[in-house]
């Protein structure tokens, strides 16, 4: 959660910032490109700095450190100050995924699938916390509080979790895993080399999203919920939470129908909505920016089970680090495509559309993915 909401309050943020410094929105909204970029590119060295110094360790690490980023950017005056703690932002939120997610499976001893499930449920929260938690700090105080409260809430958790480090709670448990139908090594390396074209468009089409929608809704929400940030922040918050528990449904479908059917359907699903984004406004815009948003939440599940199936088992680990590099390495692009889009243009139809023909690509590279079985449900 505090991953998501971290990284995601700088798209609303941004809209203070245009008339507080007096700057146009695609020069404000590139600052954010480093600090992106780092999310990803620094997700393999935290995993193997987790192997040498513990999982506790290095998420005391990440909350105290994207902590004292977010604090310092509340306090920077100029666009360079901001980019910098923006950048340590990034370095710090990138602990998370490879160190966070197989710190929760090894504490999950009963249930780790459902332990999974319900952390994107709150990661999904998190992000719409965070449109929702800056719109009304802005509206009440002003846009540093926006990063000084979150950051503050962080660097508190962090401290908290370092007192914990002696206890037993904290010690990591191993679950047994059931035994998964072996795949041919021709079929995972087809597989394989599928998905990561798929899972980089997926995560390029999912930060084209979350970087553009702030602006697109304060554009064109038409008066839904007031002209201040707060309003554009609920709409956010809506779209997001109401994703949010279609990880579980994901994971529902992908449990008791073929997972590549699963797949291709969710991504299907998101190409029409794209395109119709582009161009709506009002309350349709919002129902469509739902059915973008809860597809890409929907696919996830079926997305990890499809690499964890064609992957070996002694490669999980290098398979999902490659997943998190490509899934975060896409969002300075994504940053750096709106931000020059929205400059030549002045507007976000090309955007979506573009981001629509990014969909139909990643469906047509996934039909081609070899055929597996549902794994039954646990």
């Amino acid at each position: 959660m505090y991953v998501h909401l971290c990284t995601a309050f700088y798209f609303v943020i941004v809209l203070a910032l245009e008339s507080s410094w007096s700057l146009p929105y695609h020069e404000l909204i590139g600052l954010w490109t480093l600090g992106s970029l780092m999310v990803g590119v620094a997700a393999l060295p935290a995993g193997m700095l987790s192997d040498k110094i513990g999982a506790s360790n290095m998420m005391v690490l990440f909350f105290v450190g994207m902590g004292i980023s977010a604090i310092g950017a509340g306090f920077t005056d100029t666009p360079l100050a901001l980019a910098f703690c923006l950048t340590g932002l990034g370095v710090f939120a990138a602990i998370y995924h490879p160190v966070g997610i197989p710190w929760l499976v090894r504490r999950s001893v009963k249930a780790p699938g459902k332990a999974l499930g319900l952390n994107g449920v709150f990661g999904s929260f998190g992000t719409a916390g965070a449109g929702l938690t800056a719109g009304l700090l802005i509206d009440t105080f002003n846009w540093r509080w926006a990063f000084i409260v979150p950051g503050t809430v962080s660097l508190l958790t962090g401290i908290v979790l370092l007192g914990l480090l002696g206890s037993d709670r904290l010690k990591d448990a191993w679950v047994e895993q059931k035994r998964e139908e072996t795949e041919s090594k021709r079929d995972m390396v087809r597989a394989f080399g599928i998905l990561l074209v798929t899972m980089f468009l997926a995560g390029l089409v999912y930060h084209v999203v979350q970087t553009s929608l702030p602006k697109v809704f304060a554009e064109r929400h038409n008066g839904l919920l007031g002209e201040g940030a707060a309003g554009v922040g609920v709409l956010v918050a809506i779209v997001y939470a109401t994703a949010g528990v279609m990880q579980y449904v994901g994971g529902y479908l992908a449990d008791r129908f073929p997972i590549k059917v699963v797949y291709l359907a969710t991504i299907l699903i998101q190409v029409p909505a794209l395109w119709l984004a582009a161009s709506f406004a009002g309350l349709p815009l919002v129902f469509v920016a739902m059915f973008i948003v809860m597809s890409g939440a929907t696919q996830l599940p079926a997305e990890n089970m499809l690499l964890a199936r064609f992957t070996p088992k002694n490669r999980h680990g290098t398979a999902f680090g490659l997943k998190f590099v490509l899934s975060f390495g896409a969002a300075p692009l994504a940053v750096q495509f709106v931000a020059a889009v929205n400059a030549r243009t002045q507007g976000f139809f090309l955007v979506f559309a573009i981001a629509a023909g990014l969909g139909a690509i990643s469906f047509a590279a996934a039909t081609f993915l070899p055929n597996s079985k549902a794994v039954q449900a646990r």
